[in-house]
């Protein structure tokens, strides 16, 4: 059984968009895998036959996503494989093309476009969708336009191009890029008439729409903002026959998550945001229409509604919120698990998986279980929910169990200074020999609001078949744990620090096979800012890689996508209120202190941590004399480990590998 290679990750597939037919008699999903040649990703629809138990590929355009089920035999999907259609998009246009294909048999058919880039759509009744897609106050009401129209307002865009004019914040936003006076709307579509009715309003950004359980309603959040986005938004009730929108927001001050109907009420989930901020978690609540009345159903839940455990192991998206009859199934994490659970009018919440490791999206139809997860170490599968018990239905990665030495991550506990129980984990270089030391690299998670778990890491796979011990843990600040856990605003690098670097002693005292003169440190995003503040507190690690990284709380509240209300909200700062905590939280206050060589990897069009971030970081140890290097990837956003180009994720990783080697295995 070999190691796992860098371009192991080449060969990996990946599962997203799983979707049951009405009648539960198939599945379709969508798998990806990397295209080295072309440097992206293949993306094709797949079928899973309930009945016979078969898997079959049903498109192979490889620009194949976001199936919907018409009905119990035809799907429709989104698809670039005309490139006509290529071409009009790189040039500018506004466009998204929609094919249908039955799939007991016959080639896909274009079916439609729509004049914009669609980001869902959903069936309401035989001939009516509704949709959401980015309306660009450029371009106006650009769908009414005539063909020769249009050609002339596309002209004055390029002639444009050079020039961005911004008026509001956020002006951009990671992996969308420039978003000033740009929002996602909610529209109307008859296929027959090709009728296109906008439902929300032009400053109206639209954040979740619910599923119709009779066609003639729809749920919907939103957030109307000018010059200044906030977060608290908006619900709202559609009625499809009467075209009109009825506001059903309760509180003035609330971060709506997501609103469904069960037995003609209203449940929703969200948070006033007043005791943890804007990462509290939500609770759940039912809305009576009728009466107005609002009944909190869930006092003692404290989870979020997400899954927050990491891996670069996933892409594309995956349902992760469903009703079912009289239950909403959702998507939480506990502890280092994501698992699923569902929900009745009651407040009753029931789990109704418990297998280690990730539930990334599911589907359910008349109680019929199907997801897509990370199981028992091994990359995504397809899966079917059985009275409890999990039943693997794919072998799409299988090969990696069977081929591939895969270091299995020990689990052990330990408490703070002041009695705060924390996980950790320790996972086994490739070549273990007992009785012989190896060089270690600390893995630190982003967020800092999520969590690892058990699941299967590429990265850490990686570093441990290159001979290195992993160690990760998830200190004060993760998700999974309720929400004094994970409340660190205005602590950042105090009790976190701490936590991690006694992390490290145990480690280090539990598992003599480390060796503790030869460990390293590395983090994206929080896990950038905790790596540069620890190589700005201790000269105990001999290397680190800071990725997509905070150096300075004071730049990264005026120039990023979150930056004027994540600091604020984080830090209880801002650059006028309290200039001096937050350059006391800045790891770039301390760079005069390092002494530890460092890598800096980032992207140019990352808007989460811009680039500057790196740049003073990097300045700053330079400057000070100390060895240090800046990799930036061109045309990559804050998600390069999980979504980057092919070649760009696996030159990431050679750099990464490259660093630790020269620091950590200089004398070997």
């Amino acid at each position: 059984m070999g190691k796992i290679m860098l371009e192991d990750l080449l060969k990996f597939k990946f599962l997203s968009s799983l979707v049951v037919s009405p009648n539960g008699g198939k599945l379709a999903f969508v798998v990806h895998e990397m295209n080295k040649d072309d440097n992206s990703y293949n993306s094709n629809i797949w079928l899973y036959d309930t009945t016979t138990g078969s898997l079959s590929q049903l498109t192979s355009s490889n620009r194949d996503s976001s199936p919907i089920w018409l009905d119990d035999s035809r799907l429709l999907f989104v698809s670039w494989r005309d490139e006509k259609d290529r071409k009009r998009k790189e040039d500018g246009e506004p466009l998204t093309p929609f094919y249908e294909i039955d799939t007991s048999g016959g080639e896909a058919k274009r079916v439609f476009e729509l004049p914009f880039f669609v980001e869902r759509i959903k069936k309401i009744a035989d001939s009516v969708f509704l949709f959401t897609a980015v309306y660009d106050h450029k371009l106006g009401e650009f769908w009414k336009l005539s063909a020769e129209e249009k050609e002339k307002v596309l002209k004055a865009l390029k002639d444009e191009k050079d020039y961005e004019v911004l008026d509001e914040i956020p002006f951009w936003a990671n992996g969308a890029g420039f978003t000033n006076k740009k929002r996602v709307r909610l529209f109307r579509y008859n296929v027959q008439t090709q009728d296109i009715i906008p439902i929300t309003d032009e400053f109206s950004n639209v954040e979740y729409i619910s599923d119709s359980p009779d066609g003639k309603t729809v749920l919907y959040i939103a957030n109307f903002f000018k010059d200044v986005m906030k977060m608290p938004n908006d619900l709202f009730l559609y009625d499809v026959e009467k075209n009109e929108t009825v506001k059903l927001t309760h509180h003035d001050h609330f971060m709506y998550m997501l609103a469904e109907f069960i037995d003609g009420k209203v449940i929703f989930a969200g948070s006033d945001m007043k005791r943890y901020g804007i990462n509290e978690n939500p609770k759940f609540y039912v809305l009576d229409i009728s009466t107005q009345r609002v009944e909190l159903i869930t006092p003692d839940f404290d989870l979020d509604i997400d899954n927050s455990v990491n891996s670069d192991c996933r892409y594309g998206g995956n349902r992760i919120v469903k009703v079912d009859g009289k239950y909403l199934y959702f998507v939480s994490t506990q502890w280092h698990d994501a698992q699923l659970f569902r929900l009745d009018i009651s407040g009753n919440v029931e789990q109704l998986t418990f297998e280690t490791g990730s539930v990334d999206g599911f589907d359910v139809s008349n109680g019929k279980i199907f997801f897509v997860g990370l199981r028992n170490m091994k990359l995504q599968e397809l899966y079917e929910l059985i009275e409890r018990q999990e039943k693997q239905l794919s072998q799409f990665n299988e090969w990696v169990q069977k081929e591939r030495y895969i270091s299995r991550p020990e689990r052990f506990t330990f408490n703070t200074k002041d009695g705060t129980t924390l996980e950790g984990w320790v996972m086994k270089p490739f070549n273990f020999e007992p009785g012989k030391k190896f060089p270690a690299i600390l893995e630190i998670h982003g967020g800092p609001k999520t969590a690892y778990g058990e699941v299967f890491v590429h990265e850490m796979q990686l570093l441990a078949s290159e001979g290195y011990v992993v160690i990760y843990c998830n200190p004060r600040g993760s998700d999974g744990r309720g929400n004094e856990f994970a409340d660190i605003r205005g602590k950042y690098g105090t009790i976190d620090y701490e936590d991690i670097m006694q992390f490290v002693d145990e480690a280090v005292k539990r598992y003599e096979f480390i060796d503790e003169n030869k460990i390293g440190v590395t983090g994206g995003s929080y896990g950038g800012f905790m790596t540069n503040w620890i190589i700005g507190h201790t000269d105990r690690f001999k290397a680190a890689v800071s990725q997509r990284s905070i150096a300075n709380w004071i730049s990264k509240f005026g120039t990023t996508d979150i930056g004027y209300f994540f600091v604020e909200d984080q830090h209880f700062a801002t650059p006028w209120s309290n200039y001096e905590k937050l350059w006391w939280h800045s790891p770039m206050k301390y760079a005069d202190k390092v002494k530890t060589p460092t890598l800096f990897i980032h992207s140019d069009e990352d808007y989460r941590c811009w680039l500057v971030e790196a740049i003073q970081m990097f300045t700053s140890l330079k400057y000070h004399g100390v060895e240090s290097k800046l990799v930036i990837f061109k045309g990559e956003n804050h998600d390069l480990s999980r979504t980057g180009k092919p070649l760009h994720r696996l030159r990431r990783l050679k750099e990464i590998i490259e660093w630790f080697d020269k620091y950590l295995k200089a004398n070997e």
